[in-house]
């Protein structure tokens, strides 16, 4: 099978208070609006090298309207179409903003995904805006800890280890590792690439009964240091950072959570591993060998385990957990050393 899919170019979220949420994006994560179509609004980072990588649509709850990758060319959306079709998925064609001709379809466990060949490749050349280092779209952003580029997305779902196979399978993403409960055999999380990244898709369980849920989206900054500098400036500037920062023991990136006004969980990442072994073997990780946390010395909060939109599962909040379901909330990392 040819290679199908190259990287994820961007991520559609819904929001209940667009303006809100697109202030919040501008001010605090730095990013620049560069459209306006419909209701509905797209961002970039500074760094991105497509048009936008972030796009806010009215919505009635926080949620994940769509994921968008880039193929590997306009045959390997082709085949893509052909091979999520063999599955027994219905396939949309649409016009995308600034991607031509690209597919839309529902997979089987609710999360809708985009593909596209063609893109409009961002590049500013005069004005303020402009670098003065040829490989850079734009120049660096001016905001503290701003990202260079939109990273990954990590969904959620009832049968981690299945939806992994499903998208290895139809569409070649590579299963790079995986955690499995200390206590029984149940896979709780996975990670999966299309490139030598250690995931640009990620699944947690979810222990609702609603589809296509979504835990978080997360943006790259180029050093550790610029991590820190992000956290710092949202602390100073009156945002909670919910994780972090420490670094993830799966992939050892440095990472930090945080919300944007939707209640929609953001994550800024760097460092890591790069991985181009073709014939990689996924590892099987547990909680209480640092998948989470590499320095085994915190626990997990339980808003963590808030995915978006809302369910009738067990779920925390950023307000905290119910003492009457702190039972049934599923966090393997809420005990210290496996945070």
């Amino acid at each position: 099978m040819i290679k199908l899919l190259s990287h994820l170019s961007s991520v559609s979220i819904a929001a209940p208070d667009v303006e809100a949420s697109v202030k919040f994006y501008e001010t605090q994560v730095g990013m620049t609006v560069v459209d306006r179509i419909d209701g509905r609004v797209y961002l970039r980072c500074w760094g991105d090298y497509y048009r936008y990588s972030l796009v806010i649509v009215p919505g009635a709850e926080p949620a994940l309207e769509s994921m968008t990758w880039r193929t590997s060319s306009a045959e390997a959306l082709s085949e893509a179409a052909d091979r999520i079709a063999a599955a027994g998925v219905d396939v949309e064609w649409f016009d995308g903003h600034t991607t031509g001709r690209s597919l839309r379809f529902t997979g089987p466990w609710g999360h809708t995904m985009t593909l596209h060949w063609d893109v409009e490749h961002y590049r500013e050349t005069t004005g303020d805006g402009a670098s003065v280092y040829p490989d850079r779209p734009t120049r660096r952003s001016r905001f503290a800890g701003a990202p260079r580029q939109l990273d990954h997305v990590t969904v959620a779902t009832a049968d981690v280890d299945a939806f992994a196979k499903w998208y290895n399978d139809v569409l070649g993403f590579r299963l790079m590792a995986r955690t499995e409960l200390d206590e029984a055999p149940v896979s709780v999380f996975s990670v999966l690439t299309t490139n030598e990244k250690s995931h640009d898709l990620g699944v947690v369980m979810d222990g609702s009964s609603r589809l296509g849920r979504v835990n978080h989206f997360a943006f790259w900054v180029d050093t550790r240091e610029e991590l820190l500098i992000a956290a710092d400036t949202l602390i100073e500037n009156g945002v909670g950072i919910e994780y972090g920062p420490s670094i993830h023991g799966i992939g050892e990136q440095n990472f930090l959570y945080y919300r944007d006004p939707s209640t929609m969980r953001i994550e800024l990442n760097t460092g890591g591993y790069r991985n181009y072994v073709p014939d990689w073997e996924a590892q099987t990780w547990h909680p209480s060998q640092g998948s989470n946390n590499f320095y085994k010395n915190s626990q997990m909060p339980m808003s963590m385990t808030e995915s978006f939109p809302p369910a009738d599962g067990p779920s925390a909040t950023e307000e905290g957990v119910p003492d009457e379901i702190k039972s049934a909330l599923l966090n393997p990392y809420a005990q210290q050393g496996r945070g």
